[in-house]
């Protein structure tokens, strides 16, 4: 099955009770059961329901995997994965990571016992010197949110499979449209799936899916104990969301290349940072691990007045966090996304003040470039 098709046709498709082509919103809490343990396959929506069920079949499909899961939020679907670690574990995370990611590993998860290191994962060898005897897991973006770096999800994989280690990406920038890290190796694939899975702004939820059985039952343990799991509504939004991914995705891209071309070449604009960019660090890698560049981009104005000055002046990009969806959105990540990563810190990444990220849309690209001439103009 090819990929448009699998969005479409992928998971449970439709309703054989009553020949609907779509799964229904089952809003229901409870079910009945024939006897004592003997029901129909669901006995509270805690632990299973039947529209979440359909969705968690759906990504499971689309990215290869053993076993998928749908939970409230991004942070939801994080939090249920580092549950599967103890006390005393060790963990390697992408430094270039989101900041919510960060603050819960630093703020929240320290508290339980677990150490993290924050390392560039785009350098293989400073992963290896960085691995410690209680190393567990290696957390990886790619592309990493602000700065696009790239990871050699390939090389990466086999290294923690050496070293008896899990390896947990974050698919939320490319999807799986683009980007199928289990099928390179990892063990754990990640989305905030309010992002481009999702695509409309109207629904808040996190995905995982899972390459081995063992580990899809201890993450259902882990999700139906603690109960962060996913509504039918926006379950429902969200398999209606998936099916138009790929054109989606496509346009985002078509987009995202247009404008790196007119934003490199812009006397005011320092640095671009796009995958799609041949002089883009591990360009090649990206080329070779996924099937698109995605529709994300940063971009320097060099100072945050600059920033400042630009988001007030655009009119067809909106000021707000998140990405992902049909409209352009913009940011200046240091004091939005990443506001919760020291100052101190971000210097050291290169998030800098004057740094500005689009989440490039669907609309008209004559458009949207006009509107960042004026802007920067």
């Amino acid at each position: 099955m090819k990929r448009k098709t699998k969005l479409i046709h992928g998971g449970i498709s439709g309703d054989n009770h009553t020949g609907a082509v779509n799964v229904p919103i089952y809003q229901v809490s409870t079910y009945k059961q024939e006897r004592i343990g003997v029901h129909k396959g669901f006995e509270y929506s805690r632990t299973g329901n039947p529209t979440r069920h359909a969705l968690e079949e759906l990504i499971k499909d689309l990215e290869e995997g053993v076993r998928g899961f749908a939970f409230s939020s991004g942070m939801a679907a994080i939090t249920a994965v580092m549950m599967l670690f103890k006390e005393g574990d060790h963990i390697l995370l992408t430094d270039d990571v989101y900041g919510g990611t960060f603050r819960i590993m630093t703020k929240v998860l320290n508290k339980f016992g677990i150490d993290v290191t924050f390392i560039d994962t785009s350098d293989i060898e400073e992963i290896k010197s960085a691995m410690k005897e209680n190393t567990v897991a290696l957390y990886i973006e790619t592309p990493t949110n602000p700065l696009l770096k790239i990871t050699d999800l390939k090389a990466v994989s086999q290294l923690a499979k050496e070293k008896d280690i899990l390896t947990i990406v974050d698919n939320t920038f490319q999807t799986p449209y683009w980007q199928t890290p289990l099928t390179l190796g990892a063990d754990i694939v990640l989305h905030s799936a309010t992002k481009y899975l999702g695509g409309h702004s109207d629904v808040v939820a996190g995905l995982a899916v899972v390459n081995d059985e063992k580990l899809g039952e201890d993450l259902h343990f882990i999700q139906n104990a603690t109960g962060g799991v996913l509504g039918p509504q926006d379950a429902w939004l969200l398999m209606r969301g998936i099916k138009t991914l790929g054109i989606r995705m496509e346009e985002h891209e078509n987009n995202a290349k247009e404008l790196v071309d007119y934003l490199n070449n812009h006397p005011k604009v320092s640095t671009v940072y796009y995958p799609g960019l041949s002089t883009h660090p591990n360009h090649t890698i990206a080329k070779e691990q996924a099937l698109g560049f995605g529709g994300m981009i940063s971009f320097d104005v060099g100072s945050a007045d600059s920033a400042e000055l630009l988001l007030q002046k655009v009119k067809y990009f909106t000021l707000a966090e998140s990405l992902g969806a049909v409209e352009s959105l913009i940011s200046v990540p240091a004091r939005m996304t990443h506001a919760s990563i020291p100052a101190s810190r971000r210097a050291e990444l290169g998030i800098t003040d004057g740094l500005v990220r689009i989440s490039v849309g669907l609309e008209d690209i004559s458009d949207l470039i006009d509107d960042l001439k004026q802007a920067l103009e």
